[in-house]
């Protein structure tokens, strides 16, 4: 969004292709360190994003991008829902979603018991059981958010030791309703309509055990959203686009910013300078080009 207001600053005959609006920022239950604002939730931050962004009448396209390659001297970005655009740059800030458990059941109780979102779908299991995987700061945010309102939460990390920051480990260790399961996988997940229990099995004695639950919050991490990109460019070895100082990737006119990118230190603020730098790029980059349209929908 950052991008989009910049490049329509400068005047960018600009195109937003987004499946939502705010990604990650809105899974944010408490947000401290964001200048400005002492203490907001993220959809209150999005919210404001989103009110800027509307000032500029930046046309926006709610659609995932499948494909984009350059067959000429112009991007063609591919939509699920069918859609091919063109364009003389491009900025891709597509982010990062969760990594999925892998296990039976996941995808079978995707909303119905199973969430990716702690700080979206938390109230509904308001007086419920339910289980949070991933000992990582992630997940330890799930859990001080789930404790108030959940009479047992369960957290289980493979590793042996918990991963996120002292101070939210001893906030869960303290709670009389978390039990902390370390050395422990998930390994099914289990219901009828909705998700009724929970399969975990100790990676060090092998025991079994069945926890009823009826919600899985599962915070394992993320993966970068460049399947799309593949084809231009050489990844990381964990998905991101490598990026320069500005924002740019090997290819003239396409620019990357935000989580997708290899930049260290995933912050809200931090994604936000890296939009503005890749807008700047691209403008930087059309005005050095011959005349003509930046973008135009080509019918599929």
């Amino acid at each position: 969004m950052t991008a989009a207001v910049y490049a329509a600053r400068k005047q960018i005959d600009a195109l937003v292709i987004s499946e939502n609006v705010g990604g990650q920022t809105t899974w944010s239950a408490e947000i401290e360190n964001h200048l400005g604002f002492r203490l907001i939730t993220g959809p209150e931050l999005v919210a404001k994003f989103e009110d800027h962004v509307s000032k500029f009448n930046v046309p926006r396209v709610f659609s995932k991008v499948i494909r984009l390659t350059r067959p000429g001297h112009t991007f063609s970005i591919e939509t699920e829902d069918g859609r091919t655009f063109a364009a003389r740059a491009v900025i891709v800030a597509t982010g990062k979603s969760p990594r999925l458990l892998n296990v039976p059941g996941e995808k079978q109780y995707m909303g119905r018991g199973v969430t990716y979102c702690a700080t979206c779908d938390g109230p509904l299991f308001a007086g419920k059981n339910v289980l949070v995987a991933g000992g990582g700061n992630s997940g330890l945010d799930a859990v001080v958010q789930l404790m108030k309102i959940c009479p047992k939460v369960y957290l289980v990390e493979r590793e042996s030791e918990l991963r996120a920051d002292a101070v939210m480990i001893e906030r869960a260790r303290k709670a009389p309703n978390v039990e902390i399961l370390t050395d422990t996988a998930v390994v099914e997940i289990a219901g009828d309509a909705f998700v009724n229990a929970v399969t975990v099995r100790n990676l060090k004695g092998g025991e079994m055990r069945r926890l009823e639950v009826e919600g899985v919050f599962v915070e394992i991490g993320l993966v970068p959203n460049s399947d799309f990109v593949k084809g231009m460019l050489r990844l990381n070895p964990i998905g991101e686009i490598p990026v320069d100082c500005a924002s740019r990737t090997g290819i003239p006119g396409l620019y990357a910013a935000g989580d997708v990118t290899d930049v260290p230190d995933k912050q809200i603020i931090i994604a936000a300078g890296d939009g503005a730098k890749a807008a700047l790029g691209a403008y930087s980059y059309i005005v050095r080009l011959p005349a003509g349209d930046d973008w135009h929908r080509t019918p599929a």
